[in-house]
């Protein structure tokens, strides 16, 4: 059974950092592109960031680019999204998931076949 969990979420105050983590299990981990989604109050889901199999490929939302990095680690069968800079617009619930049909990094929801179940991340001033 494929289970992501994720976790670091919480407050920060504006300017601050967290670090997300997603945990995998139950797949080849290393065959697995894995992207980061988020979702704030009656908005849609969006895409914040992906890294690819290898690790080598990394794709950004505009939003993201220049504040956050996404990495992995595959012997923990973990990937990180470091969030540096943080805005109250940050502020959403931020879900892990994984594809396993592509390389890397598609920035649509549907492209991805597993999901974490969020952690909330609230950025205040």
């Amino acid at each position: 059974q494929v289970h992501l969990v994720e976790s670091g979420g919480g407050l920060a105050q504006a300017g601050g950092s967290l670090r997300l983590s997603c945990a995998v299990s139950g797949l080849t981990f290393s065959r697995a592109a894995v992207a980061w989604f988020r979702q704030a109050p009656g908005k849609e889901r969006e895409f914040v960031a992906a890294i690819s199999w290898s690790g080598q490929t990394r794709n950004y939302a505009d939003s993201a680019k220049g504040r956050f990095t996404v990495s992995r680690d595959d012997a923990a069968n973990t990937v990180y999204l470091q969030m540096n800079n943080l805005k109250p617009e940050d502020t959403s619930v931020y879900y892990c998931t994984a594809d396993l049909r592509r390389h890397c990094c598609g920035s649509l929801w549907d492209e991805y076949d597993y999901w974490g179940q969020g952690t909330q991340v609230t950025v205040s001033w």
